[in-house]
């Protein structure tokens, strides 16, 4: 079902490139603020690329699509701990909203990427 290098799909690249950018904000935090809103922050937002990687992986679209549901919990997820960081004065208005923004496109991606995958198994099954 694989049509292109995992690398080569938008979803994924803007998913690392924000998780790099989490990274970088948490990184500058000092040691409290890292230690508890920063590494749960940088988790969940590794784990958005993370299972987007796993799942395409697998090879099968159920699974594929499995994966893709962890990574947008991991949206959620990590929408609520950029909510928690902006609340705490720990990144400020502007940085939330460029975040929230890159984040609200990566889910818009990640729904229509799941449609693909969607449309390709049941073109991939009349085929057969």
């Amino acid at each position: 079902m694989s049509y292109f290098n995992l690398e080569e799909l938008e979803v994924y690249q803007l998913a690392e490139s924000f998780s790099e950018g989490i990274w970088k904000v948490v990184a500058g935090w000092d040691y409290f603020a890292k230690d508890t809103v920063g590494k749960q922050m940088v988790r969940s937002a590794d784990s958005i690329s993370a299972n987007i990687a796993e799942g395409y992986g697998r090879y099968h679209y159920k699974e594929n699509r499995n994966f893709c549901y962890f990574s947008r919990g991991s949206i959620i997820e990590t929408k609520g701990w950029l909510k928690k960081s902006k609340n705490r004065n720990l990144i400020t208005e502007e940085e939330f909203n460029e975040l929230f923004e890159n984040l609200q496109t990566i889910h818009l991606k990640l729904n229509a990427y799941m449609k693909f995958i969607g449309k390709a198994a049941k073109t991939e099954a009349k085929a057969d």
